[in-house]
């Protein structure tokens, strides 16, 4: 009898034609930033509702440049979650500011709207929410704070690509709005990100900051005004991502219908009466996450060996998980600013025990019946 595949927590799906289109981009001698990278961001502007989006290398250069854009700086404080991958804090210190962790809601795993709040400070200059595995905050929640306070609002929406709020996709109202393609997201370059930004004088310089910050005029005249970075998308990364969003609907739609088969065989799977805690549910009306991600909360202090010994267990029988994400304000760096265990307690506990199960377009209906059995049997075997 042959073993089960293995099921990865993320597969990315990259089709013949993409691969061909690809192939001709490197034929053609153009192969980094150029016509396809203007066509990407052509389309993702068309997607956003017409508003400026800038490509980038990578979602983290996206999100240092829209701090920059928003005049984030030295002295400053940005409020954000410490329940998100280290990249959002880090370029909150990459550009000289304060990153002040806040407690999130325990149900959406998201930022307590009222917690942030009560965080802000004469020193405070923006708000950096991030929509965890897809999951938008509440919007208006949001920008309510922000305009009542004269703060700005940089979305850390690498996974929302194609979410909504009531009906609208993130991305295409707002602030400023980052995203991320890497390999693990719901359409991808490979490497590459983007930030739709709210005027023309913002597109422009986010064109300079992405490039050593250098200004052209006529056949050879160049200038550079302030330092920039090296984060442009290339035309190979572009064209994978311009296949990819043209099925980006399709993606969403089956993620929909996948999370729907989780939740079911988890209750067949008996997953809630052993402590494992699900992922909320989306509505037609409020927040529309794309399901970047299903993860669960495992009852971690409950089990010998804890999370580690569960992922070890799936493992072995060919079920790959992950973790995302640990608690940012406990890494060794962020201790060294203050921060200490006790402080967010909810954030705490949830990085501690949240796990990512497999989520992936090709996925089948059996392999997340498998993936449930599976699970339950993991945490029966270990609960103390």
């Amino acid at each position: 009898m042959t073993a089960p595949d293995f099921l990865p927590f993320a597969r990315p799906q990259i089709d013949s034609a993409t691969i061909e289109a690809v192939g001709r981009v490197l034929a053609s001698g153009w192969i980094t930033a150029g016509p396809k990278v203007l066509e990407f961001e052509a389309r993702l502007s068309d997607f956003f509702g017409g508003r400026p989006v800038r490509a980038f290398a990578n979602g983290t250069a996206s999100m240092e440049v829209a701090l920059r854009l928003a005049g984030v700086g030295p002295g400053d404080e940005v409020i954000t979650t410490p329940l998100t991958w280290v990249a959002t804090a880090n370029v909150i210190v990459a550009v000289g500011a304060l990153p002040v962790f806040v407690e999130i809601d325990p149900r959406t795993r998201n930022i307590d709207l009222a917690a942030a709040a009560a965080a802000i400070t004469p020193r405070t200059k923006a708000l950096m929410p991030v929509f965890l595995a897809g999951l938008p905050v509440d919007m208006d929640g949001l920008y309510e704070l922000a305009h009542r306070h004269g703060l700005r609002v940089v979305e850390d929406a690498a996974q929302a690509i194609d979410s909504r709020w009531n009906g609208r996709p993130i991305g295409a109202f707002g602030d400023l709005v980052s995203f991320s393609f890497q390999a693990n997201k719901n359409i991808t370059c490979a490497e590459g990100g983007c930030l739709v930004v709210n005027t023309a004088d913002e597109a422009r310089r986010s064109e300079r900051l992405r490039l050593q910050g250098v200004v052209r005029s006529g056949s050879d005249g160049m200038d550079v005004e302030e330092p920039g970075g090296k984060s442009n998308l290339t035309d190979i990364n572009a064209v994978i991502g311009l296949h990819q969003l043209e099925g980006l609907q399709a993606v969403t739609r089956r993620r929909a219908e996948l999370a729907e088969m989780y939740f079911a065989a988890g209750q067949r799977a008996g997953l809630e009466s052993l402590g494992i805690e699900l992922p909320l549910r989306s509505s037609a009306s409020g927040p529309m996450t794309n399901w970047h991600m299903f993860q669960v909360l495992l009852p971690e202090a409950r089990l010998r060996g804890g999370r580690g010994a569960a992922m070890e267990d799936l493992r072995a029988a060919g079920i790959g998980t992950g973790v995302h994400y640990p608690a940012v304000h406990l890494f060794t760096f962020y201790r060294s600013q203050g921060w200490r265990p006790g402080m967010l307690p909810h954030a705490e506990r949830v990085g501690r025990s949240i796990l990512t199960l497999p989520l992936y377009p090709s996925l089948r209906e059996e392999d997340i019946e498998r993936v449930c059995t599976r699970l339950a049997l993991v945490c029966q075997s270990l609960l103390r």
